[in-house]
């Protein structure tokens, strides 16, 4: 499994289920929506640190971007 590819398509699915669109994830996360694109798009390797900023903006754990859906 590609894990770039599994961790953008957590993301997207996490940010559609808390209705927020690419810019406001971006804007909550402290990154640019440029960079949330390409990780959804499976584009970007993020860090430990970026993802848990992301889970944070998202109110889920960090697991939960990495886990197999």
């Amino acid at each position: 499994m590609d894990m770039r590819k599994l961790v953008g398509r957590n993301a997207a699915r996490l940010r559609k289920a808390a209705d927020l669109t690419q810019e406001q994830l971006a804007e909550r996360a402290g990154i640019s929506q440029q960079y949330i694109s390409d990780l959804e798009r499976g584009k970007r390797n993020p860090t430990v640190v970026t993802l848990y900023e992301l889970a944070t903006a998202l109110g889920v754990r960090p697991v939960e971007l990495v886990g197999e859906d």
